[in-house]
């Protein structure tokens, strides 16, 4: 039931208005760019590839890689493709010990790849896109990590941060919702507040620091 209430809180909040899927191997700069505008263009389609997976998971995401992690790698790597393809000669994560690695779990991820930015109000101000929010979940047989990507309009004034994530069951559809809802109405355990002992913070992309 407090799974059905989040899902139910954040597919309320509607897409933002012009966030068509991108074209499948678009090239967004055909020569090197500056670090900062390079930075930006990541962001930029992160963000478009995440929320197109909203309206429909592209056929390139293969399905068996469709859960939390999936959707973060997927739209990390689908953006540097676009944006800085040679980046792409050695792998975008690290693995358990540390190494190169074309794929890391959520919680490997967080620990290895993203650097943690806080728990508080500061930090939740601070995010920007591709930024993640961090849950770990304790569970009979295990904990379970979950992550959601935060997608955060540069003009901050017209429209708020936004999570996307796959809630990880099998044939799951990606969803959406405003982080600040999900920190005020959602079930105490899935809210990004300190009073939550299951959320782990907020996390940035460890080249993404500078």
């Amino acid at each position: 039931m407090r799974v059905l209430m989040l899902t139910v809180l954040l597919n309320a909040a509607p897409l933002p208005s012009g966030t068509a899927p991108v074209r499948e191997g678009a090239v967004i700069a055909a020569e090197p760019v500056a670090a900062e505008t390079r930075a930006r263009l990541l962001r930029r389609e992160v963000a478009q590839v995440a929320l197109a997976q909203v309206k429909a998971p592209d056929a390139a995401w293969q399905p068996a890689q469709r859960d939390c992690a999936g959707l973060i790698r997927y739209a990390y790597r689908t953006a540097y493709r676009r944006v800085a393809s040679e980046r792409l000669a050695s792998p975008l994560w690290k693995d358990a010990r540390g190494g190169p690695s074309d794929f890391a779990d959520a919680e490997t991820l967080i620990s290895r790849s993203f650097v943690p930015l806080g728990r508080g109000v500061d930090a939740r101000e601070q995010l920007r896109t591709g930024d993640v929010v961090a849950f770990r979940q304790e569970h009979d047989a295990g904990p379970v990590f979950h992550l959601m990507l935060v997608v955060r309009p540069e003009d901050r004034a017209h429209a708020p941060a936004r999570v996307v994530y796959h809630p990880g069951e099998a044939g799951a559809r990606v969803r959406t919702g405003v982080l600040d809802s999900l920190a005020t109405e959602a079930p105490l355990e899935w809210r990004p507040v300190p009073a939550n002992a299951s959320f782990l913070g907020f996390f940035r992309f460890k080249e993404w620091m500078s």
